[in-house]
């Protein structure tokens, strides 16, 4: 094993040696510093990328307990996480936050650097769908899961044109589409062909027409764009 591959490998013990529950005292200490130093947020207590994208429905990198205080005090009633549930510190802690708040923590998993299945799609409009602002939305940095999800529920929910949603997705909010995130922008874009050919909602081609392969396929063989 080379000197960087042996490296990695111990960053990525380490780095789960410090993912842990929240049962202990010990563990507890683990979790903090894996969110902090792990997880990134030491640059999330002042970098936030919130934004509000609809009345009453903001977007966000994932919150810290003093920043889902100033939400609750905001008004803001309802948490989306689009990282998914599970064992991760980063988890748990917010689970814990949100029930010590009175926030409801709703999850739906959705990845930036791979096409999403049709059952992920279609799980999130379902959530899109249900969920009453107040809301806000989050995934890690709120640059690429949350710049995709906030255009599908500003296509889904308000009715928004597809070129005018996909500006959820922009340097904006530090969403690079030259980078394997691009492939939320590709979803976007194969959508916004079909739909020039012959209107059609996008939860419908989603539901009927999108192939999560074909989609990835055809963006790892397209020429990368800057924006």
């Amino acid at each position: 094993m080379n000197p960087f591959a042996r490296l990695q490998r111990w960053e990525k013990e380490l780095r789960r040696s410090y993912n842990t529950d929240l049962s202990t005292p010990e563990n507890r200490r683990k979790a903090e510093i894996y969110n902090l130093w792990f997880d990134h947020a030491v640059l999330r207590c002042v970098w936030t990328n919130f934004f509000e994208i609809a009345p009453g429905v903001w977007r966000s990198n994932h919150p810290t307990r003093k920043r889902f205080e100033k939400m609750k005090a905001m008004g803001i009633r309802t948490v989306l996480n689009l990282r998914g549930s599970g064992t991760q510190a980063h988890y748990l802690t917010e689970a814990e936050t949100c029930e010590q708040l009175g926030l409801t923590l709703v999850s739906s998993r959705l990845y930036a650097r791979k096409a999403a299945s049709r059952e992920e799609i279609l799980g999130l409009i379902d959530v899109l769908k249900r969920i009453e602002p107040p809301f806000v939305m989050h995934c890690k940095s709120g640059a690429d899961r949350a710049g995709f999800a906030s255009a599908v529920y500003l296509m889904v929910v308000k009715g928004v044109p597809v070129e005018q949603a996909r500006r959820m997705l922009s340097v904006k909010y530090v969403h690079f589409r030259w980078t394997k995130t691009g492939v939320l922008d590709h979803i976007l874009d194969l959508y916004a062909t079909r739909n020039a050919e012959a209107p059609i909602g996008f939860e419908e081609w989603i539901a009927t027409e999108y192939d999560q392969e074909a989609a990835q396929v055809s963006f790892d063989a397209a020429p990368k764009k800057l924006f």
